[in-house]
Formats: structure tokens, C-alpha cells, sequence
């Protein structure tokens, strides 16, 4: 017979008595709650609707959602998991407003609306837009919000959140939306989401007390349109965050056909008026701008940037910014434009550009060394005269 040295059972002993706690916490946890829209795929869920659920759980419960298509929009005010099997779509049909917006006050019909609550998680979700209803600018249209609310939201679906027509002109139409009152904060972490078909913006976070971990998603516009300029993402007017690994594609505004003639422009990821966000990592495609900073001190570092049609792969106009170790190809004008102070571009590589760097005049203090250029026909324009870029911000 085997004998295990005393060390050893020692060691067995006191990794038993560790887990044995952990084991009854999960022993105490709430079961989960089951949704089933027709009771088919799960026979003894207690409710058909995910609102009902909601309306009867308490805070730290988990919400299954069962295969079902359920017609409804749902609103969550407390902290909850709310995890869905494969095969579950949320599609209201006639959207109506539930919320206003807090910076504008304005109406708003979100099909997942998260507000006042932390903790809130959802997974597994297809939000989809498609049946909204929605005849006129007004209410915005919103996929999933949080306002004042923290979480996360992970390996969702969520599509065609867009006007009929797309409604020329209406900025409606925002994927994944996160927001801040002016005494509140919201904390969302993005990640694992296919968001595609929106009108105005993928993922949005907007307002100074909002911060956003956005990763691993993939964001896709609708190509070449005259309705919203779109942004794939956009952190903006104070928020805060990161953005890494994401892959974004398909932002293009038609009437801006070239640099000379753009009333305004599409974005791939669009940093606006928030200081200090991160940007690495991403690859960004057949975006109009591919990354667009108008902000200061950001950092943009690591991503792959091809086919920005009729403008630029990154736009600096902003002081402080630094560009460093992008791979940025075929921009039919600039592969970086920098409008602003004390810019830094480095170690970048630069292919198939009209100009590798195009520094507008009156910019001071811009830094670029250790960059490589290849098929472009202008390595370096300082200065160069100016012209407008115009983002499409949302808020």
C-alpha cells in the first residue's frame, strides 16, 4: 500500500478545508430563474416573458432565457445575469419610448434598457431592431442602453437597429449605447459581440462619468450610404476607456467623396472630446477615417489599418496624441493626419498612401521618426494646407 508523506497530507488537508466553503456558497446560491416564450424547450420554466422574470427576480439572481422568439422591450433596474441558450431573439415589433437621453432629454426606445443598477450581465442575446416600427426620427432608436449602470455585455448578437429606409439625416439608430448622468457613472465592459446593420453608431459610450472596456468585438456598417454618417465605435464628451482587438469595417458616408469635397465623414473608431483613451490593437477596415482622434493624449498603438476610402487611416486633431507600430495601408489621402500639437508618430508602416504623413500648418511640435513608407507617393507634407474633417459625433 502506497503512504504519502505527512507534507502531502498536510497540504491535502488544508486545500479540502480551502474549497469546502466555496463549495457551500455556491450551495447557496439562488437557482436559476427559466424563461420559455412557448414552454416547448423548457416545459418547467415559470415564465413565457424575459420582463416577467425580470419583475420577479431579486438582486444577484440568474435569468436563463430558453431558445424562443420573444416580441418585447425589456427594462432591468437591478443587479442580474441574464444568460440566453442559442437560438434567442429579442425582437419587439412598434418600439416605444421608455427613456430619455441625459445629456439631451430626448426620447428614446431601446429594445434592452439597464438603468440605476450594477452588476447587470447580459449574454447570449440576438437583439434584434428589424420590426421597430419606428416612421420618424424621433424616438431614437437604441439596441441595448445602460444609463447610470454597470456590467457587462458579451456575446451578443445585436443587428438591424435602423429606421425603415434609414431615414435620411436621423440620427437614430445607436447598436450598443452606454451613458452617464452628470452625478452618476456607468462601467461596462464590451466584449465577444457581432453588432452589425445599425444606422448611426455600433457601440457608443458617451458622457464624463462613463468608462468602457471594448474588446474582441466585431463591428460592421452598412457600406457606402447617404443616410447617418456612421462610426463603428465611439468613446466621446468625457468617457473614458479602451479599445482593443476589435474589428470594424464598412463605415463609409457617400457625399464625402474625397478630401476636398466631404461635408462629413464616417469613422471606423471615433475618439471624441475624451482625453486618454486607448486605442490598440484593431483591426480597421474600409472606413472612411479609420481611427479618428479628436481628443488629446491618446494612444494608438498596434493596429492594422487598411482601405480608407477618400480620406485617411488615422486622423490626429488633438495635442499629445502618439501613433506608434500601426500597420496602415491603401488610404486614398493620408495614412496619418495630424492637426494639433505635440503629436508623436513612430515605428509606424505606411503602404499605398497619397501622403504617409500630412501635417496641417499651424500645427507645432509634431515628432515622427522610425516610420517606414512603401508605395507612397509623398512621404511627409509639412506643413500642408488645411482642410475641414468633420466627425459625426453622436450623443
Amino acid at each position: 500500500m502506497k503512504k504519502f508523506p505527512s507534507l502531502f497530507l498536510l497540504a491535502c488537508l488544508v486545500v479540502c478545508f480551502a474549497i469546502r466553503p466555496a463549495l457551500a456558497q455556491d450551495a447557496n446560491q439562488q437557482p436559476n430563474i427559466l424563461v420559455d416564450d412557448d414552454k416547448v424547450q423548457c416545459p418547467t420554466a415559470a415564465y413565457t416573458s424575459i420582463q416577467a422574470a425580470v419583475n420577479a427576480a431579486k438582486s444577484g439572481d440568474v435569468i436563463r432565457v430558453c431558445a424562443g422568439t420573444y416580441h418585447e422591450q425589456v427594462v432591468i433596474g437591478k443587479s442580474l445575469s441574464l444568460e440566453a441558450d442559442n437560438g434567442v431573439i429579442v425582437i419587439p415589433s412598434d418600439v416605444v419610448a421608455n427613456a430619455a437621453g441625459l445629456s439631451s432629454a430626448e426620447p428614446i426606445a431601446t429594445i434592452v434598457l439597464v438603468k440605476n443598477a450594477e452588476n447587470v450581465s447580459l449574454q447570449g442575446f440576438i437583439v434584434d431592431g428589424s420590426a421597430n416600427g419606428l416612421t420618424a426620427c424621433g424616438p431614437t432608436l437604441i439596441g441595448i442602453l445602460y444609463q447610470d449602470a454597470s456590467g457587462s455585455i458579451a456575446h451578443n448578437a445585436v443587428r438591424n437597429v435602423r429606421l425603415a429606409n434609414d431615414l435620411t439625416g436621423c440620427q437614430s439608430g445607436l447598436a450598443i449605447d452606454v451613458e452617464s448622468s452628470s452625478s452618476g457613472q456607468s462601467s461596462v465592459t464590451i466584449a465577444d459581440n457581432s453588432v452589425d446593420g445599425y444606422q448611426k453608431n455600433g457601440i457608443t459610450a458617451d458622457e464624463p462619468g462613463t468608462e468602457v472596456f471594448v474588446t474582441n468585438n466585431a463591428v460592421t456598417g452598412l457600406g457606402p450610404t447617404t443616410g447617418a454618417a456612421q462610426n463603428g465605435i465611439q468613446i466621446g464628451f468625457g468617457a473614458q476607456g479602451r479599445v482593443t482587438n476589435n474589428v470594424v469595417a464598412d463605415n463609409i458616408y457617400s457625399p464625402c467623396e474625397s478630401a476636398t469635397n466631404c461635408p462629413s465623414n464616417a469613422t471606423g473608431i471615433l475618439i471624441y472630446q475624451s482625453d486618454g483613451v486607448r486605442v490598440e490593437r484593431n483591426t480597421v477596415g474600409s472606413n472612411q477615417v479609420g481611427i479618428f482622434v479628436a481628443a488629446n493624449n491618446g494612444n494608438i498603438a498596434g493596429n492594422t489599418v487598411f482601405h480608407s476610402v477618400a480620406l485617411d487611416g488615422i486622423a490626429l486633431v488633438g495635442n499629445g496624441n502618439s501613433v506608434s507600430s500601426n500597420d496602415i495601408s491603401t488610404s486614398d489621402d493620408a495614412a496619418v493626419y495630424i492637426q494639433g500639437n505635440q503629436n508623436t508618430v513612430f515605428d509606424n508602416e505606411f503602404t499605398g498612401a497619397a501622403f504617409g504623413i500630412l501635417k496641417i500648418s499651424g500645427s507645432s511640435g509634431t515628432n515622427h521618426y522610425g516610420n517606414h513608407y512603401y508605395a507612397t507617393v509623398v512621404r511627409v507634407q509639412d506643413p500642408a494646407p488645411a482642410r475641414s474633417l468633420t466627425p459625426a459625433a453622436s450623443r
